[in-house]
């Protein structure tokens, strides 16, 4: 019996899902976290005008969510960055949506993710809220049969084992995940693939925080307000400067200051970890991977640090490997128990 299997990575930033699997051959997408309300299901613009959202029904509103919704989207209403983020009817539209970029009308296991610090207790909540019918507007539904929660750096964890053919000896090493994200930084301590919760964490200090202190910086330079996150991400990214008054702004003179932002995330996980001459691998994945690997190879001079292809995709692709798996050996085989090192087992 061939289950279907799906994973969706709702981050505060964008929201990450799978659209096809065959085995290793994980293919994703994503889409800006912004759910747009309105009261109606007709989009934002005119039906001459094809743009890449869905209405997705919630309650009495519908929240237009897709790659297309920044050109719809006042983003201060849209955006929900809060621990309790996964019970609002925005990330349900943006869950929602995702799924109905699968093209699926059923899936048998939907493996999701939490931040690390709120695992423990939102995971049955979230699995509950999972499963079941999802109305994905137009008439059309997708019916999940289960749902299964992990800590999202785990997702990482299990892409780096497969993507370095690792799966075999990974459960004898200890492993630290470090998922700098956009509202969240997070890291996961693991023997094999248990994670250790007494070593693992997340607080709030993410790129979200690094691009608000960097547009107050512009702001008191310019002397006008300026909130373009956008462009100061990408101008982090790629070096391309964000224009200002018609005019390139050099932002050279504050990499310093973001700089400091992952210092001091690297700095309080540091803190947790009690042995790191144990470590055998230090795994860095997440959207902001490119702005905290200064700190990580700062603070752990005498490791490698470890990267993913798209490691902003490391997490949900992580979830489908662990998903594929847990189906293999859990549902397929009805009655039996979970193995030991199942997805989101603790320490």
């Amino acid at each position: 019996m061939n289950l279907i299997v799906r994973a969706v990575d709702v981050g505060s930033g964008n929201t990450k899902f799978v659209t096809a699997a065959a085995g290793t051959d994980i293919r994703c997408a994503s889409f800006p976290s912004v759910a747009y309300p309105s009261s109606d299901d007709s989009p934002s613009w005119p039906a001459s005008e094809r743009k890449k959202t869905v209405c997705i029904p919630i309650g009495p509103l519908f929240y237009e969510v897709g790659p297309d919704v920044s050109l719809a989207a006042d983003t201060f209403r849209a955006k929900q960055l809060h621990d309790e983020y996964t019970e609002t009817p925005e990330y349900m539209a943006l869950l929602r949506g995702a799924l109905s970029m699968m093209k699926v009308s059923r899936i048998d296991l939907l493996v999701v993710g939490l931040p690390v610090a709120l695992f423990a207790v939102k995971k049955a909540a979230l699995e509950k809220a999972m499963t079941g019918r999802h109305d994905i507007g137009g008439g059309k539904a997708v019916t999940v049969g289960k749902a299964l929660a992990v800590p999202q750096p785990q997702g990482a964890l299990v892409h780096y084992a497969s993507e370095h053919q690792k799966m075999a000896i990974i459960g004898n090493e200890q492993s630290l995940i470090i998922d700098p994200g956009s509202r969240t930084f997070d890291w996961l301590v693991a023997r094999g693939m248990r994670f250790v919760q007494k070593q693992s964490y997340s607080f709030n200090r993410g790129m979200s925080d690094v691009l608000r202190l960097l547009a107050a910086e512009i702001t008191k330079d310019i002397g006008s307000p300026y909130r373009d996150y956008d462009a100061i991400d990408l101008a982090l990214r790629t070096s391309k400067q964000p224009v200002i008054f018609q005019k390139p702004y050099d932002m050279k003179r504050l990499l310093p200051l973001a700089e400091t932002v992952a210092e001091q995330a690297v700095s309080t996980m540091k803190e947790w970890i009690e042995a790191p001459h144990s470590l055998q691998n230090i795994i860095l994945v997440g959207g902001g991977a490119f702005l905290f690997r200064k700190a990580v190879k700062a603070a752990f001079p005498k490791h490698r640090i470890h990267e993913v292809r798209e490691p902003m995709f490391a997490n949900v692709r992580g979830f489908q490997l662990a998903g594929q798996n847990h189906a293999r050996s859990v549902m397929a085989a009805t009655g039996k128990e979970r193995g030991q090192d199942g997805p989101g087992e603790v320490e």
